[in-house]
């Protein structure tokens, strides 16, 4: 006579017997999500990458152009402004200090991206003796967020190692991957807010060879204030 198998067992293998089958499920609707933002970050780094030589070669035709009329071409306003913190916090009067909490620069060497405009010139303004910052290239952009790049999740600072924690965060943006993430960025987009707040202030390194004199202006032969493109050598140097 067959031992009849007691009900709680029968039970507890149905109930992992469906626990494999819904983790294999999810394994298969994952693996199909990566494989649909890896197609989408590729052709979306094609597209953006056009994009960059279209804009250079349209403005190296727009300067030669108007040297032949004996004319000069005026560049747009920049939009991107990276500011880096090279000064600490001794003597720092109160509101200077309140500003450089607000744009996350709390740190020396720490720097982030803001867009300019009338009110984020001001405010630089009264932080220009504790800031050095200028106008990123493309890039310097993206160079900072693979290389420097960290996340805010759940109040947390996490490396950016996957494109899959950009979809899960941004995805209702249109932003699915790194180069997307670049873009917004680069190009100041309609959702560059979102974006900015996604990445956490960049923490880099004192330059190679260190700052001459973080008191005189960099027009004065030091570092404080805009340097403009310069920026981009500066960035290279503390990454």
């Amino acid at each position: 006579m067959s031992k009849q198998v007691p009900e709680t067992i029968k039970k507890q293998a149905k109930r992992s017997f469906n626990s494999k089958e819904v983790k294999q499920e999810k394994n298969q609707k994952r693996m199909k999500l990566l494989k649909e933002i890896h197609e989408k970050a590729y052709k979306r780094a094609e597209k953006y990458e056009k994009e960059y030589l279209e804009q250079e070669q349209k403005l190296v035709e727009l300067k030669q152009k108007a040297l032949k009329e004996g004319s000069f071409y005026r560049e747009p306003e920049p939009k991107l402004a990276f500011i880096i913190r090279i000064r600490g916090i001794v003597g720092v009067p109160p509101k200077p200090r309140k500003i450089l909490q607000l744009l996350r620069l709390r740190r020396i060497y720490s720097g982030v991206f803001i867009r300019l405009n009338k009110s984020s010139l001001r405010m630089l303004h009264f932080i220009d003796p504790y800031v050095t910052w200028g106008y990123p290239d493309v890039e310097t952009v993206r160079a900072l967020i693979y290389k420097r790049g960290h996340a805010r999740v759940n109040h947390q600072r996490k490396i950016i190692d996957s494109n899959e924690m950009i979809y899960d965060k941004l995805q209702k943006y249109d932003i699915v991957c790194m180069e997307d993430l670049v873009h917004e960025i680069f190009t100041v987009g309609k959702n560059f807010k979102h974006a900015n707040s996604f990445l956490w202030a960049f923490k880099l390194k004192p330059p190679v060879g260190g700052f001459s004199t973080v008191k005189k202006s960099f027009v004065n032969k030091g570092e404080h204030g805009n340097r403009e493109q310069y920026i981009n050598t500066l960035v290279k140097k503390m990454i």
